[in-house]
């Protein structure tokens, strides 16, 4: 004779209503208290055939963009293709897609999550670019399958698609070090996420790999948007603050603005300086010179995101995995000339 749910809850020490939502895969458990359950269930016999499939009505995937400055995430061109990777990937699936912006600053987390509970919802995409840890993990205890995008926090369980933003910004370094046989500087943007620490990583990595002084190294913080990075350039130029004859740039909005600056002063690019930018924006291709940069395969990220956690919804057993996509550089005649 198979357990019931009700032995099961007393086994285990939980409530029949907790073991209930674990076992049909419903919202209102962890996601390790969700596996326990069904770890335990399948040794003991538990007869799921019981279980209504959940997965027959709710098919939907919700993609949730987590604003809280809005500095970068205003940049909506980098994530249209993300989007459109997601999409295809459901859409082989037969999974419908819900886009949410939320804006921490106007919009209730609570009112979002009470929708979410009496939702279509299968399973979640967050972007996290300018998320904190502590908002993730209010997300993670809904106890849907999530799949936490463009960030990484080390002390959450949960499965990470991201890009290798340290290997990007030490290709860029270094190949700036091998052209100029100088010390790079760093466009830092004044607006830090986790990416753009990671990017400094790399930097520093490079610097230090080649012989080089971190403490040595020319920062320059600007604002994240082009016309504020000019602006934030020209002032330091106007300054007589020392520049440098090459910079690696936290993005291409920071390293456009930056040109822009240099090219009003009289600097020429790439001759006197040369700029290596991140992200491969529309942008970069028309500035004059042309924008080298670190190109970040959007659209195979946001299949590999959608994939992964489909596998998760259709899967009992799913392990929290970090996947990170690594860029390549598209050379152009920011950093060297035609």
């Amino acid at each position: 004779m198979s357990i019931k749910a009700k032995e099961l809850a007393k086994i285990m020490g939980l409530s029949e209503t907790a073991v209930s939502m674990a076992l049909n895969n419903r919202p209102g458990v962890s996601t390790k208290t969700r596996q326990d359950v069904i770890r335990l269930a399948e040794e003991l016999g538990y007869d799921f055939s019981r279980i209504k499939n959940h997965e027959s009505s709710a098919k939907c995937i919700y993609i949730i963009t987590y604003k809280t400055h809005n500095a970068i995430l205003s940049y909506t061109p980098i994530f249209d293709e993300l989007y459109d990777g997601i999409k295809m990937q459901c859409q082989k699936e037969n999974y419908s897609i819900k886009t949410i912006q939320f804006y921490e600053k106007t919009d209730s987390l609570d009112n979002l999550f009470a929708d979410l509970r009496v939702s279509d919802c299968a399973g979640i995409i967050l972007v996290g670019t300018e998320m904190r840890e502590d908002i993730c993990k209010n997300f993670l205890s809904l106890g849907y399958p999530i799949i936490l995008l463009d960030t990484y926090f080390d002390s959450l369980e949960c499965t990470y698609v991201l890009i290798n933003n340290s290997q990007g910004a030490y290709i860029a370094t270094n190949q700036l070090i091998s052209l100029k046989h100088s010390q790079p500087g760093y466009l830092k943007s004044a607006y830090r996420i986790p990416n753009f620490q990671q990017r400094q990583e790399g930097y520093v990595r490079a610097i230090k790999e080649n012989g080089m002084s971190p403490s040595r190294c020319i920062i320059h913080e600007l604002s994240p948007s082009i016309e504020d990075a000019m602006a934030d350039m020209l002032s330091i130029i106007d300054r007589n603050d020392t520049l440098a004859t090459s910079y690696f740039a936290d993005n291409d909005i920071i390293a456009i603005g930056a040109i822009k600056a240099f090219k009003l002063r009289g600097y020429r690019v790439p001759e006197d300086i040369s700029i290596i930018g991140f992200d491969n924006i529309s942008e970069g291709r028309v500035i004059e010179p042309a924008l080298t940069t670190m190109d970040v395969p959007r659209l195979y990220i946001g299949q590999t995101a959608a994939g992964v956690l489909l596998e998760n919804i259709k899967s009992k057993h799913f392990y929290p995995t970090k996947i990170e996509v690594a860029t390549k550089m598209i050379a152009r005649n920011s950093h060297i000339g035609p």
